[in-house]
């Protein structure tokens, strides 16, 4: 059985935003009928930043541990559209990661890293940037990009 977890912020003013990316993968493998018998999801209501209260208290009203989890979440540090698949590490600066982390009290979990790049303005802050709505061109490619971190997980379980 496998926990996964999507990353985002609650509320209809961020649903499309870049940082809520592991939420749409989320909604995709539950659109695509997510055998039960293998895995939860989870979206956490608890803001980014605090992702790890959520989980926690998911894993223990569950048999799973921290080696259960799957992540997704995007990654400003990744290409537009690149995903990337890790079995543990730090969080690279990004707080929900952070937030899971310090309250798993452990970086063994699985990631997979959605990219949404950098603002080509350098003056653009990066909280700015991932609190964005989709470029019109980014916009167009999501679900393309989404299916593929969906097809990601579902190789995992």
């Amino acid at each position: 059985m496998h926990l996964i977890v999507g990353l985002g912020n609650p509320g209809p003013e961020y649903s499309q935003t870049r940082h809520n990316v592991g939420f749409l993968v989320v909604d995709e493998l539950v659109r695509r009928g997510l055998d039960r018998t293998k895995a939860r999801t989870l979206k956490p209501d608890t803001f980014m930043n605090l992702s790890g209260t959520a989980v926690a208290a998911a894993l223990r009203q569950s048999n799973m541990t921290a080696k259960d989890v799957i992540v997704a979440y995007d990654d400003a540090d990744l290409a537009f559209g690149d995903i990337r698949v890790r079995t543990e590490g730090g969080s690279a600066g990004h707080n929900g990661i952070k937030s899971l982390i310090e309250h798993l009290g452990t970086p063994e979990f699985t990631r997979v890293r959605v990219g949404i790049g950098r603002p080509e303005n350098p003056n653009v802050p990066l909280e700015d940037w991932v609190l964005g709505k989709w470029s019109g061109d980014e916009q167009e490619k999501m679900s393309k990009i989404v299916e593929r971190a969906a097809d990601e997980i579902e190789k995992m379980l």
